[in-house]
This record gives C-alpha cells, sequence and structure tokens, in this order.
C-alpha cells in the first residue's frame, strides 16, 4: 500500500511561482486532502471553484456541491470549510488565486501545468474526477487518448466512464449548471464503482464501464 503523506494541505510542499494578490489575500488554493487517495477531484481555479477564504477546494461558491457528493458516497465529513477526507484528493488546474474579477490566462495555465501533473501523478489516483469543462477538456487531452473522439458537451459527459491512460476518468458537469437528476447521476456512478474492483495497473487501461 502506497504512503504518500499524512499532510492534508498543499502535501507536496508547492510553492505558487507568481502572486497577484494583495498582502493580506490567499496566495493559492492547493491540493487538499488525502493524498494516497484512489479518488482525485479536478477543479478550475479559486475564482470559480472556491477557496479563497478557506484555502480548501470547492468550498464558499456553488462547486461546493461537489462535497455534497463526497459525503454521500462516504469520501467525506467534518466541517465544510475543512473537511475531512478519505479516499479522495481535491486540485487545480491553477493553484494561484487572482484578484477578485480576473481569469487566468492561456500563459497562467502553461506555467502552473507542470505542477498540476506532478501533483496528479504523486497522488496516483485511479479515478480522475475533472470538474468542469476546461479541467474535463484538459484531463481527457493530456490522460486519456479519447478526446478526438468526443464532443466536449458536458450534459453528454457527466458521470460517464472513460477510460485513460491508467486511468479512468469520471467528468463532472459544472456543480452551477446541475439539472434534477445529474446530482444522483453522479451519486450513482461513483457508487457503482467503489463496488467493484476499480483499481487498475498504473500505464494498462482495464476494461471499464
Amino acid at each position: 500500500m502506497k504512503n504518500v503523506t499524512e499532510r492534508t494541505s498543499n502535501p507536496f510542499g508547492f510553492r505558487p511561482p507568481f502572486d497577484r494578490t494583495a498582502a493580506d489575500e490567499r496566495t493559492a488554493v492547493f491540493g487538499y486532502g488525502d493524498a494516497n487517495a484512489d479518488f482525485h477531484v479536478i477543479g478550475d481555479h479559486p475564482g470559480v471553484h472556491g477557496g479563497k477564504g478557506t484555502g480548501v477546494p470547492f468550498t464558499e461558491t456553488p462547486a461546493e456541491r461537489v462535497q455534497d457528493v463526497l459525503r454521500t458516497v462516504g469520501f467525506a465529513d467534518g466541517p465544510r470549510d475543512a473537511p475531512d477526507l478519505e479516499n479522495c484528493y481535491l486540485s487545480y488546474l491553477h493553484m494561484c488565486a487572482l484578484p477578485d474579477g480576473h481569469e487566468p490566462t492561456a500563459a497562467d495555465y502553461a506555467t502552473l501545468e507542470r505542477f498540476f501533473d506532478a501533483e496528479l501523478r504523486a497522488i496516483n489516483a485511479h479515478i480522475l474526477l475533472p470538474v468542469g469543462e476546461r479541467a474535463t477538456d484538459h484531463v481527457l487531452r493530456e490522460y486519456t487518448t479519447q478526446r478526438h473522439k468526443l464532443d466536449l458537451d458536458m450534459d453528454g459527459l457527466h458521470a460517464r466512464e472513460i477510460r485513460g491512460r491508467g486511468f479512468l476518468v469520471v467528468p463532472i458537469e459544472e456543480p452551477a449548471a446541475w439539472a434534477d437528476g445529474e446530482f444522483d447521476a453522479i451519486v450513482s456512478r461513483l457508487e457503482a464503482i467503489l463496488g467493484r474492483d476499480y483499481r487498475q495497473t498504473k500505464g494498462v487501461a482495464t476494461t471499464v464501464g
């Protein structure tokens, strides 16, 4: 059994490569959770999915609905602004916080890509759960051979199992846009995965759903 680290927040000690925040603001929202997890939830950036106040991904915004999913399937409990996570890890493509109203540029994402990739490979989860269009596009392009075969239609991709290069990818629609049934769909999908032998040998994609 792997034992990467027992640290919950920023377990790999990343230092943001740039800081555009005010002196009293949080520089970044680092990866958070169980660094030995099999399930890795991947968001966009703090301005979209939250955490600028708490330092925890998927808090303070409608994206906190992701936490409701994790609590329902048994990955999370405890305070909403500092949940206790087991077998689940949360991180962003772009961890650096920006002033309100500012969006990362393409160059910003490119600068942070090596940090995200290093963290993803260190966690070495079996199931990747990208949240929203940008995260889903990135994960499908970089960690599967399926992107050219798939339209980036989040309604159609939500809670769908997609074979990756040693990963199983299950995209999640932007929580703020969830329609009736989408919460239940992702909960049911995760429960189904947990109910079978979901672990994959790294580098060898096994049969998935």
